[in-house]
């Protein structure tokens, strides 16, 4: 639909949505384009940083899903991380339909500092949000097992976060049924409509 860099370039707020927040390449653009199904609506890039801007994609009218400039890059001018701060604590302050915001952690790291920072902001705000472990494909299957366990038992601390982690890898579609599941129920609102 488009990109907004301030709060007064944001789409009308006509149909339910979800946010997708995480690091600086925790693999959100390739996990939007496996629920999607469509390799190039968001683009990757290797460069931490890449989205500087709230991304809207409409899906078939259904939906809208806001793909939000990734945090943590501490290479980033300080200016700039200040504005996408701004924009983001607006955004998440003010959307009405905002149903879920979707915190990807990179389970080959775990939740970091920035991912805490991250999680206060959406307990402040009363945003309902859902801890999504991203790459799980690079890990053997005890290593994956210990940092859910670590990281669900986090979870069930914070006041806003959703008690359900997903698992998800883009590469072999791990956990995309699962989420997207997970996105349909939201889209659908709690009539089942």
């Amino acid at each position: 639909m488009l990109g907004a860099v301030a709060l007064d370039g944001l789409p009308s707020a006509d149909l339910p949505e979800v946010a997708f927040a995480g690091r600086s390449n925790v693999g959100k653009s390739s996990l939007i384009n496996a629920l999607t199904g469509r390799n190039t609506l968001a683009r990757t890039s290797n460069t931490p940083g890449r989205t500087q801007e709230l991304n809207f994609f409409n899906l078939a009218g259904r939906m809208v899903l806001v793909d939000m400039p990734g945090y943590g890059f501490a290479q980033a001018p300080k200016g700039l991380v200040e504005r996408w701060t701004r924009l983001v604590n607006g955004f998440l302050k003010g959307r009405a339909v905002l149903r879920r915001a979707f915190v990807l952690v990179d389970s080959r790291h775990g939740l970091k500092d920035s991912d805490r920072d991250m999680m206060a902001m959406l307990d402040k705000a009363a945003v309902v949000y859902q801890v999504v472990m991203t790459k799980a494909d690079k890990l053997k299957a005890s290593e994956l097992d210990a940092v859910r366990a670590r990281t669900q038992q986090e979870i069930l601390t914070r006041v806003a976060a959703h008690p359900t982690l997903i698992v998800t890898s883009s590469e072999t579609g791990l956990g995309i049924p699962e989420l997207r599941a997970e996105m349909t129920t939201l889209a659908l609102g709690p009539s089942g409509t």
